[in-house]
């Protein structure tokens, strides 16, 4: 006999080779979200990490062209500080895809839907 998942109750049932006893199984159904509303949540994680994926490439290409633009290796302070700002740019863009990434990761791994889409719909 194995221990359910969720609950450590003991169990002979097993989903997708996870043990699971009837009152978890039940429970788990009546949370679900239909099929519609995971198909909405979906949509809108996989088009905000295409959005900043896409904010990220072209914070790098803004990154590469700043510090490409520079001829010596000893920029002028304003050089200096648009490399910084670019860099600081490129940084944020990254971090935001990250995120957006782990977002829909969770949330197909998972099915963990981010706080600020719950409220929301």
């Amino acid at each position: 006999m194995a221990q359910c998942a969720y609950c450590n109750a003991v169990t002979e049932l097993y989903f997708a080779n996870v043990p699971v006893c009837t009152r978890c199984t039940s429970e788990r159904e009546a949370n679900r979200k239909p099929a519609e509303v995971h198909s909405q949540i979906h949509t809108v994680l996989k088009n905000e990490l295409a959005a900043a994926t896409e904010q990220a490439v072209q914070a790098t290409e803004t990154f590469l062209r700043v510090t490409t633009e520079i001829p010596s290796g000893l920029p002028h302070p304003d050089g200096t500080q648009r490399i910084h700002n670019a860099s600081h740019d490129m940084s944020q863009a990254r971090e935001r895809m990250a995120l957006s990434h782990k977002r829909l990761n969770d949330y197909l791994t998972s099915g963990i839907v981010p706080e600020d889409l719950k409220r929301s719909g």
